[in-house]
């Protein structure tokens, strides 16, 4: 095996390990009529089962990875924990204190 196969999967397993999977989870969509016993119904029936994907909310923004600036599609969750360590923006007309 070659070693650029091994640093490609080393690479994908920090990401991984970082950001979690990224792929849709699948799941259905139940169509249901009818009101609940609890409410006074006959129950609910099931009209229809539909496979659907549970995606996730990604948004592609500039995170420091290993020291370096790059572009990643990442979580919003993730982002809002505070787990994200976004670059720091400098202003472009502050002048540098002495």
């Amino acid at each position: 095996m070659s070693t650029l196969k091994k640093n490609k999967r080393i690479k994908r397993a920090k990401r991984l390990a970082l950001y979690g999977d990224l792929k849709p989870a699948r799941g259905n969509n139940v169509s249901q009529r009818g009101k609940p016993k609890y409410l006074g119904g006959n129950g609910r029936q099931t009209t229809g089962i539909t496979a659907r994907k549970f995606r996730r909310n990604l948004k592609k923004i500039r995170v420091v990875e290993d020291g370096r600036v790059v572009r990643r599609r990442v979580p919003v969750s993730l982002i809002r924990s505070g787990v994200i360590e976004k670059p720091m923006v400098k202003d472009p007309f502050e002048i540098p204190e002495q």
